[in-house]
């Protein structure tokens, strides 16, 4: 079962000062312990606003690791992947080396890319994951009626098929890596959602939900999202 920790703002610039703060807290954390932060991003357009603020925070860039929770099936440099809106609005800036920035290999093939991110991250603890949430209750590219990962064999990386918002052909983190992961941070803003942010507070098992690791989930949720 998923253990939720709701954290309402006001709006969407408080929601983006909260999350630096916790990506920030859990960096710091990491690089103290271990001398490594890795930390998996989640696309769309409310995590790239949070990307853009973490150009000026002070860290030890050179402990980042960065991941992918999905990733769209497209050409290496196309507009929509995620991969590309994280380097435009943060990791160009900033000095993470660039052989720690760990892209999807999606322009391969949901199958063939699937499988080589998967042999990339075996054995990888995520200290911190990003994720969103679709309007139909999706996180990552983990979409209502498909298979979201969940059996203890499901593969780390997955082939997504048929995705109901195109591309069709994506790639994603299983729920079962997911999981795995030491800190899931949700990041939800926008009127949109509020039939899916409905559908999980009262239990209804979207894709969302299904993130569950040991220490429960954040979930920074912009008021507007909530039912009138």
């Amino acid at each position: 079962m998923q253990k939720c920790r709701w954290h309402v703002f006001p709006d969407t610039k408080a929601l983006k000062k909260q999350a630096v703060k916790e990506i920030v807290k859990a960096a710091d954390e990491a690089i103290a312990q271990r001398g490594v932060f890795n930390l998996v991003l989640a696309g769309g357009t409310t995590p790239r606003a949070v990307y853009e603020k973490l150009r000026d925070i002070k860290t030890d860039w050179s402990a980042w690791y960065i991941y992918f929770g999905d990733e769209r099936c497209l050409p290496a440099n196309h507009p929509d992947r995620n991969s590309v809106m994280a380097l435009t609005a943060w990791l160009n800036y900033a000095t993470v080396p660039h052989c720690q920035i760990f892209i999807i290999p999606a322009e391969q093939g949901s199958t063939m890319g699937a499988e080589a991110y998967s042999k990339l991250l075996n054995d990888v603890t995520f200290d911190l994951v990003l994720l969103g949430l679709g309007e139909d209750g999706h996180t990552a590219s983990l979409f209502p009626g498909h298979d979201p990962g969940l059996a203890p064999d499901a593969p780390v990386a997955q082939a997504v098929h048929d995705a109901p918002k195109p591309p069709s052909e994506r790639i994603s983190l299983s729920a079962r890596c997911l999981s795995d992961a030491k800190k899931v941070i949700y990041l939800v803003t926008g009127e949109s959602k509020r039939l899916a942010v409905s559908d999980w507070r009262s239990g209804k098992p979207i894709p969302a939900s299904l993130i569950a690791p040991k220490k429960g989930v954040d979930i920074l949720l912009e008021e507007a999202c909530l039912a009138p």
